[in-house]
């Protein structure tokens, strides 16, 4: 069991250390670090599908004034390893997909820098491209497994003999679009080489994951390379993991003679160069007992992933624990694409997979005429169905009776068009949600003691999510003291290593370190420590946590209304309990929570990358083509939590909650839609003409 600390900040809302910096417009992002005397770069892509690069010229680039160098492969640094295809670039002449680096202007402002790009000449030898996804495909392949290490498939029992015996079967297939972070700052990086070292001030979720890959890369010691990220504009996955304009942004340094590169990406650019959500295609089987009972679960999912970088997401792992059935069976088959690389976005693997599995398990209530928060309690279970250890703690049933009181469920007529407004139908719909709670190893913090205040120090991330105030907030109950008397550093690979901000594990395994660290702080120098006196300490792994299961889980409460006459959708009010351990800061976890669940009625109704397979490119790649929701598209959001103590999960008994809001929110908007209107759509976004005609 963790050892655990009395908590005084933790729990309250103070104000965002971050916030009068932001407001004032002096938080500097990685585009605003002061740089004296900055060149600035502009990518050349490739502007076919796949093939080679017969010439590319860049003479009449070179004759524009302001132009210091054009990179090409001619020209390129050579790159020290090619495990990564990704990062690989510039080596050779192939061409992998469309918007694919080949090359870079530096010049002395950004416009000479696009204009000279757009000068440069490029020939092609073109070849046949395979860019259509497809269920039927008849190259589909298993990976040796899927992201975060799970297995590929598994299965236990007889899942298709369970379901020919079962009273009550459904079988339908369900689809996501493919869609893109889309993060308020885009990805750019400075880059400055003197003598050996290199700096780079990026836009990342994690610099000393930067700092590993391109050392690696460029035959460099880590701590020849130093990365700095103290603000983030948000990542939501993307920036997760390093892509290749920050190998880019290097290369363009090598040749500016120690001056720094200022290396933006236009929102355009993102589009092929920095990751998106897989598109899938999942099949859902379920067998079920007249009274409710699962006796079968199979969920297989198919989806695509670059030929150039294989990344696999675990769509169906979610339904592996979720709920009780004697058999069960899940599988992942991939199609390899001439098309950018695949990459983690917000709830990787159990936004898409929960989106099927939840709406699935409300058409299974709808066949047994039953309620569908009734089916998920009768199929909770007493263990994890997967591993079968224990559940560090599972408040599933208590989010969906609390949501279904706040919400008013049970004045609910379950009959589809049963309640009409006027020119509106109005339905209300309920899903669930989870998201593993994990602790990243890797993690060490330094505390030192200034005569004034323990400075705290860990290359944590803040990336929007509020991790200067609720890291600080942790740092105070673990050294016993006021939050003013800690002054926090974070972002920065010079600092003790931290993990990157994802998996919804960053303050679980940031905190966890900072905890260890001034424990054995308090204990060496006592309660008056002599000024200097430090420690730095790698957090201890929690041998006892393996014993459990460990999750978070919420539950989704959706009221929608659709026009008789326009079918226009709107989503008026939304309640949503979760439980996620000991909530660090209230005011900041209700706006992870907001967030998530906005991009999950965003992925509903709105969004899709609308994927042009003649020119293998994503054609609305800006944000008036590619549509996010604004504050008119939601209404009214009711986010709260219950009190869960899990001692087991880690020192502060908290539970990540960066992703779980957008896991099954989607659902529930479907789930809703079907009950005003009585059409089921299983493809997403939903649009007006899946209704028009039919409902």
């Amino acid at each position: 069991m963790s050892s655990s600390i009395r908590p005084r900040a933790m729990g309250t809302s103070p104000t965002r250390i971050d916030g009068p910096a932001k407001l004032r417009g002096r938080a500097p992002y990685a585009m605003e670090h002061p740089q004296q005397d900055p060149l600035h770069g502009y990518p050349i892509q490739a502007t076919i599908i796949r093939g080679r690069v017969r010439e590319i010229d860049t003479s009449a680039a070179e004759r524009i004034d302001g132009v210091v160098a054009v990179l090409t492969r001619h020209n390129a640094t050579r790159l020290a390893g090619n495990d990564d295809n990704e990062l690989f670039i510039l080596q050779n002449d192939e061409v992998a997909f469309r918007g694919q680096l080949i090359g870079a202007v530096v010049a002395s402002s950004p416009e000479v820098a696009r204009e000279a790009a757009a000068q440069v000449r490029v020939s092609y030898d073109e070849s046949f491209a395979d860019v259509a996804l497809s269920a039927d495909r008849d190259d589909l392949y298993a990976p040796e497994d899927v992201s975060g290490g799970f297995a590929t498939d598994t299965s236990i029992g007889d899942v298709d003999a369970a379901l020919g015996l079962a009273p009550v079967t459904i079988e339908h297939t369900y689809t996501t679009s493919m869609v893109h972070n889309n993060a308020m700052e885009p990805h750019a990086t400075v880059a400055q080489w003197t003598d050996h070292t290199l700096v780079l001030f990026d836009s990342t979720q994690g610099p000393h994951v930067v700092r590993s890959t391109i050392a690696s890369l460029f035959g460099l010691a880590p701590e020849q390379v130093q990365v700095v990220a103290p603000y983030v504009g948000g990542g939501f996955g993307s920036k997760g993991e390093p892509h290749a304009n920050i190998v880019l942004a290097a290369m363009a340094a090598k040749l500016a003679d120690g001056r720094p590169v200022k290396l933006p990406l236009t929102r355009q650019q993102l589009f092929s160069l920095t990751g998106y959500r897989t598109p899938t295609v999942q099949r859902v089987r379920l067998g079920a007992h007249r009274d409710g009972t699962l006796t079968a679960i199979a969920h297989d999912v198919v989806e695509q992933v670059s030929k150039v970088k294989e990344f696999a997401e675990q769509s169906a792992v979610a339904s592996r624990m979720m709920y009780s059935a004697t058999n069960r069976s899940t599988s992942h088959r991939l199609a390899a694409l001439d098309v950018p690389v695949t990459s983690w976005m917000r709830a990787p693997g159990h936004c898409p997979g929960m989106y099927a599995a939840e709406t699935a398990i409300d058409e299974l209530a709808v066949a047994l005429g039953m309620d569908p928060i009734a089916l998920r309690i009768h199929n909770e279970p007493q263990v994890d169905p997967e591993s079968g250890r224990p559940f560090s703690s599972r408040g599933l049933v208590e989010c969906l009776r609390t949501g279904a009181e706040r919400f008013g469920w049970p004045d609910r007529d379950p009959a589809p068009r049963s309640r009409r407004e006027g020119r509106w139908l109005v339905g209300s719909g309920v899903a669930a949600a989870t998201y593993p709670a994990e602790v990243a190893a890797g993690n060490s913090a330094r505390v030192r003691w200034t005569g004034d205040r323990y400075e705290v120090a860990i290359d944590a991330m803040d990336i929007g999510t509020g991790t200067w105030t609720t890291l600080g907030q942790i740092a105070a109950d673990a050294l016993g003291v006021d939050q003013h008397r800690i002054e926090l550093r974070i972002g920065d690979s010079r600092l003790p290593a931290g993990t990157v901000a994802g998996g919804s594990s960053g303050m679980a395994s940031w905190g966890s370190a900072v905890v260890a660290a001034a424990k054995v702080f308090r204990d060496r120098y006592g309660p008056e420590p002599a000024d200097g006196a430090e420690i730095t300490l790698a957090a201890p792994e929690d041998r006892a946590r393996e014993g459990y299961s460990t999750h978070a889980f919420g539950a989704h409460f959706v009221e929608v209304r659709v026009d008789i006459d326009t079918a226009e959708i709107r989503v008026p009010r939304v309640v949503s309990v979760f439980a996620a351990g000991r909530i660090i800061n209230p005011l900041t976890a209700r706006s992870q929570f907001v967030g998530g669940i906005t991009m999950g009625v965003s992925m509903a109704l709105l969004e899709q990358s609308q994927f042009d397979e003649r020119f293998g490119q994503v054609i609305n790649h800006d944000l008036a083509g590619y549509h996010i929701p604004v504050n008119a598209d939601v209404g009214d959001i009711d986010v709260s939590w219950i009190d869960e103590h899990d001692p087991h999960v880690n020192p502060m008994g908290s539970k990540g909650i960066g992703e779980i809001g957008i896991v099954g929110s989607a659902a529930a908007v479907g789930n809703a839609i079907y009950h005003a209107t009585g059409v089921r759509v299983r493809d997403l976004p939903i649009r007006l003409e899946d209704l028009l005609g039919v409902m």
